[in-house]
This record gives structure tokens, C-alpha cells and sequence, in this order.
């Protein structure tokens, strides 16, 4: 009896190394289901599955991959694996994600079953991993699988192979897996039964598979960017264009082929003699290359269109991205040559043979697309109810989030995103409100495309399915139950199933939660910021900011190496106020609405001023976490804070009056004063809501101009004069500099370009847009005058004895208004030499390049006036209540209270639409700079090329 017994347990032994060692989905399920029939495991019981499996396998080679998923199914989120035992899940894709939420939800007890419509895993690309990637693998057993994973300093896996150990983890725990099964839609309950009936269902392909008769509560999309699951509208990012290659060739595991160096990433700006002998060797023209060593020898890298149409791998050039990588207009033969050069002369010609891999169509495995084109879903999820039964829908992986190439996101954000969806599906499974649920999850979901391997939280071991292990800044009520509302689909009474199946006091909570908008909450956070510094002591938004010492302790909590706070005289209001002015404006962007020397003024702070003002530093640090040494010294003045907490909400809800307004609010306003209320350009009133700040002058939006031409300026897209105390747009700042630099001697050459009709072509190009140059040269004639303009294409056939002859010129394209502000920089004329091009052909093949940048400016100008019009209309709501608050309209029907209230809704929105400029603005200087550094690099090589160039 006793032999039998051993040879049952070496049997067991030997057929679950044979389900380990598995290199194929289709060798891995069969060696599954073998092993389950011999050791005679049900497979429908998914709760006691692992232990009867653990408990049947006993030689020691599986016991330290028991010990580690034991320790992953002892976090007490699990709850023992019963926290959601009564729940059904299914998951559309067998992708590294799809498997990932699989074995967290399996951990959590459910029911949990995953199709995928193909079977075989024929994904060679290679996955840069995080660090705490690899820490999560190697919990659950990764070497186990796969001996060589993240061996020494390797940081990557192949998809294939990543997908197969996962495959593996998510059998054991008691994942049902089926293959060439094709999720078509939901097939909803039918109508006319009790709750008791038929619930939501699956329509697969073929239709007579087993998992049509199933019924689900969860359904989570894990099938790429083409999610078939209804419901989630999708949002396009698209930078520059980055036109990248992959490329993957077959790994023979030779000796020669091992001694080949990874290429971990390699950029033009960081060896730029590798690149142009790339160039002069192959006529190869990469950004960046890197290769990796795995399943395959992966290789991927970016490619510039011009190099591509040289060689032939692009036909014709199109502007549209998408037209210019169609299958059509592409030579795949090309393309083979093209990326089998590159990889040759990358690893130095060293590697034996390259040979295309085969992709799952059964093709060579190189593909071309632009890696700055990706997709995100506007939601992360989703709540459906018909007929009394409710489904609770998800996306995960490149369904929910497309990754950044280069960053290498996909796998790190996806993992945390299947995390995340583990945790709402808990919740759901614990019976947490609809809208609660929802609005917890999209909370969360806005972190996830701002997370990269440094900013998530570095202790590795402690991470669960709980987002607060994970995220250090986590603020899971951003996202208010109100705005989800359109996330719960409810085929038949609307939203009223919501309010009758929870209690009453959930719409007082969401109400209480909301009342952030209220000024006390700003006094509070305040007070919090603020205690414990010398000579502050914060009792409400005005006195208390007098003399400075307040606004300085608020940036020293944030910034402590900004303001020396101890060196500050508490006496000196004024010059402590406009330090923080200064501190503020020039370290976080915050316009200052009044001076230090009017907050030392006799009546002092004024409280809608105040309210504005560190109503922006609230919004920019209050999900910050404190400095560690400070934690403890909070913790002490906790009780102080409680009561002052108390009192706050006891004055929020006290009854006001009119008298009081009067006294409290009212404000002399004298006309000719100069300061903060005075329009520094027409000297009128400017209210606090309308008021803008630049160089320490305050002034309507309308009045700020530029002094030259007039148009209307921009904060951040302006030029200041500081001895004449003058504005002016960039550009004619730009050629006032030219003017005073030529009176004092200096010759300058500038060139404009301006559109050219076709009639004045030369060359006649069809669906063309040209530009002529004009060139400005000193007037010799009357020194006074500071510019001549001649006009010439492209530059001038014969030089003026006037004009002197220069090194080089500037030359401008003019995309957008004076308003904007910003002009891109292109090649002088003289650069313009290449042996295959005469300058003319150069000329337009620089505009052309400029054509996608124009149009980006383009939206962004668009944007820009959207946001303007905005921000007029709230500034007119903004002038009305400013004076009802004062006492100037005589309206004391509506207390202090509530119209404080609506003053700081306004105040948060106008700082919304204050920072959404800002961005536009950040973002069109991006692409100018994106632009230069292009046009740079042309030069430099341009420069390198002409002999004495360098």
C-alpha cells in the first residue's frame, strides 16, 4: 500500500512538472485537464480548488510556489477567499491583464471564467517591466515557470511568455479558461420575470458553447483597444509624429547568438555618431534603437519619414497619419529589408542569421505604427440594471488604457488597473452603493495615466488589491457620486432604483461631502497648513493674513527651501506679504490679485481678495501629504484641530444678516488709487474677479494689449519692457530688440513669410499652399527708420549694394495671431543645401513638415478662444456678486452665507479654466520646442555633412 502511495504521489509529481514545464496555451491545457483527471479534482468547485490541488501535490518542488501564493492569499482583503464567493465573473481576453485581475479575483473567492477567441499565444513583442512588475511576478511564483525571468539585471519578458506563466497561475487558483470562444455582445434578463429569474448572459462564438447558458454579475473587457463591450467612449491622444518598427527574429540559442550585447535604448542626442554612421553606412535614419533578447531577438525602434520614403518603405507621403501607414501605401518587402539593416548594423553585424519570426497571421513579425497615437476610455466603468437585475461592467488593460511605448506602461498600468477593478468588484460584491462604487472607481482611474515607476509608492511588499497600498497621494473622492450618475444604465426607472435601495442618509453624506465648496472648508485646510509657525495663528481668511508671516508659512509647508521663515520680522507686513507674492507667482505659477503693501493697509486683507488667492494654493496642495517630521506635531494639536473643525461648521451653519454684510464686506474703492483695484491700462475700477496680474500691474483682460500693434495678450505669451514699463507681443518685442540693436550698429536679417497664391507659383503644385519671404534690411537711407522690406522667393536673387552680407538669417513661418505670441524658429537659408534637393524643393519640404504643427496650433487656438469666452462669462457673474457682497447694489435679501458660497464656486471654476489656459499654453510651447529640436538636429547634421561645417 505504502509503494502504491508513492508511486500515486511521484505520478502526481510528474504530471504537474509536465503542466509547469508547458511552453504552448494548447500543451498547457491539455496537461491540465490530465493532471485533473488523474488526481480526480472537480473543477467546477473554484472555492476549494487550490487546496484540494495543494493537497494532492506534494513533491518539494511545488511546495515553495504553495508557500508563495499562500502568502498572497493571506492579505485580509480576501477575507479567506470569501469576500466575494456569491460572485460571477467574466473576462473577455486571455492577455497579460485579463489573467492578472482572473487570479485576484479567484483570491477573493469568485467565480471567475476567461475566453479567449484564439489558441495559441503568438505575441513575440517584449514588455519593459517595472520594478514593482517584477516584485508582483516573483510573488506569485514566477521563476517557478519560467527559470530565466528577470534573471540578473533584466527588466523585461516576451508577451508570450508572460501570458503562459500567468495562464498557469490563474488554472491553479481555479480560473475556467476557454479557447476559441468569441464574446459577440450581452444578451440582457428577460423581461416579465421576478429577480429570482434568468440573469445577464454572454452571446459567444459558436453559439453553442457552454458559457452561453452562464449567467454573470461582473464582465470586464481585457480584449485590447477594440473592446467590444458597449457603453465607453473612447478619447484620442496624438502627439508629433513618431513613426516606430518592430521587429522580431528567431532565437536559435546559440552560443554566438548569447554573446550579443542588449541594445537597452539608445537615443540620437546621446550618440549621435552611432546614428549618422547608420545613415551614411545604410541610408538608415533612426531616432532610437533597442533591442532585447528573449523568445526572440526583439527589436524596436523610431524611424523618420523621410528615411522611410528614401528607401522606399513609405510610398507616397500623405499628411494624415493614418493614410501615410496604410497597408497600402507601405512596401512590406521594404519594410523587412529596412528593419533587418537597422537590427544588423545595430548589433554590429554579430548575430549569425536573422530571420522573421511568425506573428499569429502567420506572417513575418515586423509591424510600423505611430507609437504617439493612443487611446483611453473616458470611464473605467460602468452599471447596468434591467429587468431587476443589475451588471456591473469594467475595462482593464489596453481596453481601459493604451500604453506610451516609451515609457514602457503597458504591462505596469495595466497590473495596477486590474488591482483596481479587483477592489470596486469587492466592494460591489459587499453590497456598496452603485454610485459610491462608481465614483470611487473613476477617482482612482484619474491617477492611473500619471503613474510612472517613481511616483507610485516604493514599498513593494505591502502592496494588496487596496489602491491606498499602492497610490502615495490618493484622494478616492475627487470623483462625486452626481457626476457618475450617467454611468448607471437603468432600462427602466431611470435612476429612482438608486434612491430606494439605499437609506436615506447616503444622499446627506454626498451632500456633506460636496460642501467642500464652502469657504470654512478652505479655513480649515488652512489652519491645518498654517499651525505651529511662529507668530501665526489662523482664525479666518482676513486679519489673520496681515502680516504676512501666514502666506509665508503656507509655501515654506510645501517648499521649505523657497523662504528662510525663521529670518522673517513679523513687524514688516508688507515686505513679507510681496515676498509670498513673489515666491508664489514665480514658483508655482499663482497670480497675486493685490500687493504686500495693500495687505498692511489700515482696513487689511480683503476677504473675497483672500478667498481667491488661497483658494489656488488649496487646489494645487491639498492632496499633497505633509513632510514626515511634521506628522507627530500634528498629531498633537489633532484635538485643537477638532475643535476648531467644529466651530467652523457651527459658524457655516449660523444664521447671517444683512447689517453684517455691510460692515464685514463693504469696501471704499477710490478712484485714481493705483493699486490692486485700478486698471493699470485704463485706470478704471477692476473687480477681484476679472483682475489680471502680470509684472506687478493689475488690469482688465480686455486692456491687456500689446503696445505696438494692439492685439489682446495672453498671461505666459506676452513680452514686457521693465524700463519703459511697457507690453508687447513676442513678436514685436522680437523686432523692437532688432530696431534698438540696429541703431546701436548691429545688421540684423530677418525673413517673414507670408502666403503665396498660386498664381504667383513657380512651380504650380496642385492643393499647395506657398509662401513668399520677405527680407527686411536696415534702411541706409534714414537711420531713424529702423526696417526695409523687399520681397523675393525664396530669398534674394541679387543683394542690394545696401545690404551688407550676412552669417546667417532667421526665418519665421506666421501660424497664428499676434495675440498667441509664439513663432517657431526654422533653418536659415544658407543651411538649406542637400545634394538631392535645390533650395527652392528644401524650402517646400520644410513646409510641408510644418503643415501638422499648424494644424495643432490650430485646435489649440480654438481652445484658447473657447476657454477666453468662458472666462468672460464668469468673470461677469463674478462683477455682479462682488457687488451685491459689498453693499453696492443695496440687495440684502440673500445672506453673507450662501452668496460666500456661490462666490467660491465661481472662484474654484475660474481657477479651473485659469489652469486649462495654462496647459494650452504649456502644451503650444511644447510643440514649438518639439519642432526646434527637430529642426535643430537637421542643422547639426546638415553642419557635420558641409565640409568646415564643423
Amino acid at each position: 500500500m505504502g509503494e502504491t502511495e508513492d508511486e500515486r504521489t511521484s505520478q502526481a509529481g510528474q504530471l504537474f512538472e509536465n503542466f509547469v514545464q508547458a511552453t504552448t496555451c494548447k500543451g498547457t491545457l491539455q496537461a491540465f485537464s490530465i493532471l485533473c483527471r488523474q488526481l480526480e479534482l472537480n473543477l467546477s468547485d473554484h472555492r476549494g480548488f487550490y487546496s484540494s490541488l495543494k493537497a494532492a501535490i506534494t513533491y518539494w518542488k511545488a511546495k515553495g510556489l504553495w508557500g508563495k501564493l499562500d502568502k498572497r492569499a493571506s492579505h485580509k482583503e480576501y477575507s479567506k477567499g470569501k469576500a466575494c464567493t456569491d460572485t460571477r465573473c467574466l473576462i473577455i481576453g486571455g492577455g497579460p491583464c485579463g489573467f492578472r485581475t482572473a487570479i485576484e479575483l479567484a483570491l477573493l473567492g469568485a467565480k471567475v471564467v476567461v475566453i479567449e477567441k484564439r489558441d495559441t499565444f503568438s505575441r513575440n513583442n517584449v514588455l519593459h517591466l517595472w520594478p514593482y512588475t517584477i516584485h508582483d511576478l516573483r510573488n506569485l511564483g514566477a521563476k517557478k515557470f519560467y527559470g530565466k525571468f528577470c534573471a540578473g539585471s533584466i527588466d523585461h519578458i516576451s508577451i508570450r511568455q508572460l501570458q503562459l506563466m500567468l495562464l498557469k497561475i490563474a488554472l491553479i487558483v481555479g480560473v475556467e479558461v476557454h479557447v476559441n470562444v468569441e464574446f459577440v455582445k450581452l444578451l440582457e434578463p428577460p423581461e416579465g420575470q421576478d429577480t429570482d429569474g434568468p440573469g445577464w448572459r454572454a452571446e459567444v462564438r459558436p453559439a453553442d458553447h457552454q458559457i452561453s447558458d452562464y449567467e454573470f454579475d461582473v464582465i470586464i473587457g481585457a480584449d485590447g483597444r477594440r473592446s467590444t463591450l458597449d457603453g465607453f467612449k473612447r478619447k484620442e491622444f496624438r502627439g508629433k509624429l513618431a513613426i516606430a518598427i518592430t521587429a522580431n527574429f528567431v532565437n536559435r540559442n546559440t552560443t554566438a547568438e548569447a554573446k550579443v550585447e542588449e541594445i537597452s535604448g539608445v537615443a540620437f542626442i546621446f550618440n549621435q555618431k552611432f546614428f549618422l554612421e547608420l545613415k551614411e553606412e545604410t541610408g538608415i535614419d533612426l531616432e532610437n534603437i533597442v533591442y532585447y533578447k528573449d523568445n526572440t531577438h526583439y527589436f524596436v525602434m523610431t524611424a523618420k519619414k523621410q528615411s522611410l520614403l528614401d528607401k522606399g518603405v513609405i510610398i507616397n507621403d500623405y499628411i494624415e497619419t493614418e493614410r501615410l501607414l496604410a497597408s497600402d501605401n507601405v512596401n512590406q518587402e521594404a519594410l523587412l529589408s529596412y528593419a533587418r539593416e537597422a537590427a544588423d548594423f545595430g548589433t554590429n553585424y554579430q548575430l549569425p542569421s536573422l530571420d522573421y519570426a511568425i506573428n499569429h497571421y502567420s506572417q513575418s513579425d515586423v509591424a510600423m505604427f505611430d507609437f504617439t497615437c493612443m487611446y483611453a476610455s473616458e470611464n473605467a466603468a460602468l452599471v447596468r440594471e434591467k429587468n431587476g437585475h443589475q451588471m456591473l461592467v469594467a475595462l482593464v488593460g489596453d481596453s481601459l488604457l493604451e500604453p506610451f511605448w516609451p515609457m514602457g506602461t503597458g504591462c505596469a498600468r495595466g497590473f495596477l488597473a486590474a488591482f483596481d477593478t479587483a477592489w470596486m468588484i469587492k466592494g460591489w460584491a459587499q453590497g456598496k452603493q452603485p454610485l459610491d462604487l462608481l465614483s470611487e472607481r473613476e477617482s482612482i482611474y484619474r491617477l492611473l495615466p500619471q503613474t510612472t515607476a517613481e511616483n507610485i509608492s516604493k514599498n513593494f511588499e505591502q502592496y494588496t488589491i487596496d489602491p491606498a497600498t499602492r497610490y502615495p497621494n490618493l484622494n478616492s473622492t475627487c470623483v462625486r457620486p452626481h457626476q457618475v450618475r450617467h454611468l448607471y444604465i437603468n432600462g427602466e426607472q431611470g435612476l429612482s432604483s438608486l434612491e430606494r435601495s439605499g437609506p436615506t442618509r447616503t444622499s446627506v453624506n454626498i451632500s456633506r461631502r460636496e460642501s467642500e465648496v464652502r469657504p470654512s472648508r478652505l479655513l480649515l485646510w488652512c489652519q491645518k497648513q498654517t499651525q505651529g509657525y511662529r507668530g501665526v495663528d489662523v482664525t479666518d481668511l482676513t486679519t489673520s493674513w496681515r502680516s504676512g508671516l501666514a502666506l509665508c508659512a503656507l509655501i515654506h509647508r510645501q517648499r521649505p527651501d523657497l523662504i528662510d521663515f525663521d529670518s522673517l520680522n513679523e513687524a514688516d507686513c508688507a515686505k513679507n506679504n510681496q515676498l509670498a507674492f513673489d515666491v508664489a507667482e514665480r514658483e508655482f505659477g499663482i497670480q497675486p490679485v493685490t500687493t504686500g503693501k495693500e495687505m498692511n493697509a489700515e482696513r487689511g486683507p480683503d476677504k473675497l481678495i483672500m478667498v481667491l488667492y488661497l483658494s489656488k494654493f488649496y487646489e494645487m496642495f491639498r492632496n499633497s501629504a505633509p513632510p514626515v517630521g511634521e506628522r507627530e506635531e500634528q498629531k498633537e494639536n489633532k484635538v485643537r484641530f477638532m475643535a476648531t473643525q467644529l466651530l467652523a461648521r457651527f459658524e457655516e451653519n449660523a444664521p447671517s444678516c444683512g447689517v453684517r454684510r455691510q460692515t464685514s464686506m463693504r469696501k471704499e474703492f477710490l478712484q485714481g488709487l493705483g493699486g490692486s483695484d485700478t486698471c493699470h491700462f485704463c485706470m478704471k475700477r477692476v473687480y477681484i474677479m476679472e483682475r489680471l496680474s502680470a509684472e506687478g500691474y493689475f488690469f482688465h483682460r480686455e486692456c491687456f494689449r500689446c503696445n505696438i500693434c494692439g492685439c489682446t495678450l495672453r498671461l505666459g505669451g506676452h513680452a514686457f519692457d521693465s524700463n519703459q514699463g511697457t507690453f508687447y507681443c513676442k513678436l514685436h518685442f522680437s523686432q523692437r530688440k532688432i530696431s534698438s540693436r540696429h541703431l546701436r550698429g548691429e545688421v540684423i536679417l530677418i525673413h517673414f513669410i507670408k502666403p503665396m497664391t498660386r498664381s504667383q507659383h513657380p512651380w504650380k503644385r496642385s492643393q499647395k499652399s506657398l509662401y513668399i519671404a520677405h527680407i527686411f534690411f536696415p534702411n541706409p537711407q534714414n537711420p531713424a527708420l529702423p526696417l526695409q522690406s523687399q520681397s523675393s522667393w525664396p530669398f534674394p536673387q541679387k543683394r542690394t549694394p545696401s545690404a551688407p552680407r550676412t552669417s546667417s538669417c532667421c526665418l519665421y513661418l506666421k501660424r497664428r495671431s499676434c495675440s498667441t505670441g509664439t513663432w517657431p524658429l526654422l533653418e536659415s537659408p544658407q543651411l538649406l543645401k542637400e545634394n538631392k534637393l535645390t533650395e527652392p524643393q528644401r524650402i517646400l519640404q520644410m513646409i510641408n513638415q510644418n503643415q501638422k504643427l499648424h494644424q495643432n496650433q490650430a485646435v489649440i487656438q480654438r481652445q484658447l478662444e473657447e476657454v477666453e469666452e468662458k472666462q468672460r462669462a464668469l468673470e461677469e457673474k463674478g462683477v455682479a456678486l462682488e457687488k451685491i457682497l459689498r453693499g453696492e447694489t443695496g440687495d440684502d435679501s440673500t445672506d453673507e452665507t450662501t452668496l460666500l458660497q456661490t462666490w467660491f464656486k465661481l472662484v474654484l471654476e475660474k481657477n479651473k479654466l485659469s489652469r486649462y489656459e495654462s496647459e494650452l499654453m504649456i502644451f503650444a510651447e511644447e510643440l514649438e520646442l518639439e519642432d526646434t529640436q527637430s529642426r535643430l538636429q537637421q542643422d547639426l547634421r546638415w553642419r557635420m555633412d558641409t565640409d568646415g561645417g564643423l
